[in-house]
């Protein structure tokens, strides 16, 4: 009561009441104890009562330890706490605070390529559960992460380091891992085991802090976090193995060449040696010499078998290279010296488009189309090639052409999400706001899970003059990002007008009963 403040009681309440169950929430609780620690006076009172306010907390954990302490072995593959299905909602929540908190890019020819290797990749893996969400984070920090639930995210700059394809799908082969092997809900289930123990630890300093000098209990209580995090640390590098064990055999499995994951370790290593600061992902999943030998000598395991690059992973890399040029004339310069040092067809036409792209990003419109042409004769419907066309047209004022030129690709792919949004962003550029409105509309339906397109249709509707669609769309966008509060509210102003306009009885319904369905999924989410 004297040493809590308000804004510290209430979370430590809840964390306590709701969500111990959760492994991450025992650092939370240390962490907001801590800091209430932090402004106590240093007389005994103050302490005592710190004291007792933290031991009634801990008693009402108790009760919950001495029955998760009966947890099954972790000799299987199996969590004995979290099921597949609340994993998948915890993921759903997580991803949605992603949406939230991070810049992500909305680029279709990236977000389909990260969707078609993870998806080619998990068809051979060990998945249990195949619903898969994808995000692409706007970051040139090397990371890449597995959320429970199917999440698997990138940052871009996993593209600029990884140098080939294999390179790149041995990191997803590896997040998959961590999915396949429910390495999250393991890892309650390890640390739920041992948390007697660490709370024995925690109450130990708390009486240390009561009765002795405030400095010394924080020291105490520090060191019993530290052991706690010293074997969630060891239980992760037995998950880090594990994964880089099954991923390399996914993989091969998916027919990538395994020896992309000892060739990335090596130049992780070597980026850590020379930086001033390790890569965020060498945080996550430390890179040792033993690992890159485990890496190598499981290579030899494998049958012989010739790998093909795919020139996908080229293109989609030429394009995040592009997008982050500081300089781009010298981008230019150094794809114009790439292509003439080509010494065969693929890094001939893999440099030629990375010279396309960097003439487009300098504003050279005419010339990368021009440099563009000899891979649109040679392939005329790869839908990279066609898109990154369109889109040089649209730069260039010729939205028209765009369109034209897009509209026979749609007939042989239709409802393509690369095409069908540089169809859309040609329509919105020659100011037929209704037409893209349209288009978008009826591909939202494909897609109802890309808080892109649905950011995209409700500013094209905002355009149009379409106010009550704008609400509808904008309250989609908002479901996407957890936000059900602002999502139910763009609804009620979407009704509110269709009333206004007596647009009838059905509408109003179908209003309501979305509204009725938000409200229903936010209590699923919320548990």
């Amino acid at each position: 009561i004297y040493t809590l403040s308000l804004h510290d009681a209430l979370p430590i309440w809840r964390i306590t009441l709701n969500t111990m169950s959760h492994s991450s929430n025992y650092s939370r609780l240390t962490a907001l104890l801590g800091r209430a620690t932090e402004r106590c006076d240093t007389s005994p009172r103050e302490r005592a009562n710190y004291a007792l306010t933290t031991f009634i907390l801990l008693l009402m954990i108790s009760p919950s330890l001495s029955a998760q302490n009966a947890l099954p072995s972790l000799g299987d593959r199996i969590s004995g706490t979290v099921s597949l299905e609340q994993e998948f909602t915890i993921g759903q929540q997580f991803l949605a605070s992603i949406r939230r908190g991070a810049p992500t890019i909305p680029d279709p020819l990236l977000n389909n390529y990260l969707e078609n290797v993870t998806y080619k990749l998990a068809s051979r893996s060990q998945l249990q559960d195949h619903r898969l969400s994808f995000v692409v984070i706007d970051s040139e920090e090397l990371n890449a992460f597995a959320a429970p639930g199917g999440i698997i995210g990138v940052n871009t700059g996993l593209f600029l380091n990884a140098q080939t394809e294999a390179e790149f799908a041995s990191v997803m082969a590896h997040e998959i891992s961590h999915v396949s092997q429910r390495h999250f809900a393991r890892g309650i289930d390890e640390a739920q085991a041992g948390r007697v123990p660490q709370m024995a630890s925690l109450l130990a300093s708390v009486i240390v802090m009561a009765t002795s000098d405030a400095g010394h209990g924080a020291a105490a209580l520090a060191a019993a976090q530290g052991r706690a995090l010293e074997n969630q640390l060891r239980f992760s590098r037995s998950n880090e193995a594990e994964a880089d064990r099954i991923g390399q055999d996914t993989m091969f499995n998916a027919g990538f060449d395994p020896e992309g994951m000892s060739s990335l370790f090596e130049r992780l290593i070597a980026i850590n040696r020379f930086g001033r600061r390790p890569p965020e992902f060498l945080l996550s999943h430390p890179v040792t010499e033993s690992r890159i030998s485990d890496a190598r000598s499981r290579e030899f395991r494998y049958p012989e078998r010739s790998y093909q690059e795919d020139l996908e992973y080229q293109i989609v890399r030429a394009r995040v290279v592009g997008h982050y040029a500081q300089d781009k004339g010298a981008l230019v310069n150094e794809m114009r010296r790439a292509l003439t040092n080509s010494t065969n067809s693929f890094t001939r036409d893999a440099n030629r488009y990375g010279l396309a792209v960097a003439l487009w990003e300098a504003g050279n419109y005419a010339g990368a189309s021009a440099t563009l042409a000899p891979l649109l004769s040679k392939e005329p419907n790869r839908i990279s090639y066609v898109v990154t066309q369109a889109e040089i047209l649209t730069k260039q004022n010729e939205p028209g052409q765009a369109r034209e030129f897009l509209t026979r690709h749609l007939q042989i792919n239709p409802n393509n999400h690369a095409l069908t949004t540089a169809y859309a962003e040609a329509l919105i550029a020659a100011r037929n706001y209704n037409e893209a409105a349209e288009v978008l509309q009826r591909h939202a339906v494909l897609r109802p899970d890309d808080h892109h397109l649905w950011a995209m249709l409700a500013e094209t509707q905002g355009q149009a003059g379409n106010i009550s669609e704008v609400h509808q769309s904008r309250a989609e966008y908002f479901r996407l990002l957890g936000d059900f509060r602002n999502a139910r509210q763009q609804l009620q102003f979407a009704l509110r007008i269709e009333v206004d306009q007596g647009s009838g009885a059905a509408v109003e319904a179908r209003l309501r009963e979305r509204i009725n369905t938000l409200e229903d999924q936010q209590r699923a989410l919320q548990g």
